[in-house]
């Protein structure tokens, strides 16, 4: 999947080769994995943890946002 995370003040993470992506949902955490169904979503403050195909867990940390996935494109505004 391409994932973006953008912050108003920044790109956090720009990549195409994410397997999974873990989020918090403000009714609690969620996966998104490949061929996703379309989905729009509010985020809470948490950690959103990507795993790479081959590599090691990525967190980044956010105050909250949004998230579409669309098409096996994850799209999350942050704060």
């Amino acid at each position: 999947m391409k994932v973006d995370i953008i912050t108003p003040d920044t790109t956090l993470f720009t990549g195409d080769q994410v397997e999974l992506v873990q989020l918090p949902g403000i009714d609690g955490s969620f996966e998104v994995l490949n061929d996703h169904a379309p989905l729009i979503s509010i985020l809470k403050k948490g950690k959103i943890k990507l795993q790479n195909k081959g590599e090691k867990e990525q967190y980044f940390d956010i105050n909250g946002g949004v998230i579409e996935v669309l098409s096996n494109k994850v799209l999350i505004l942050a704060e």
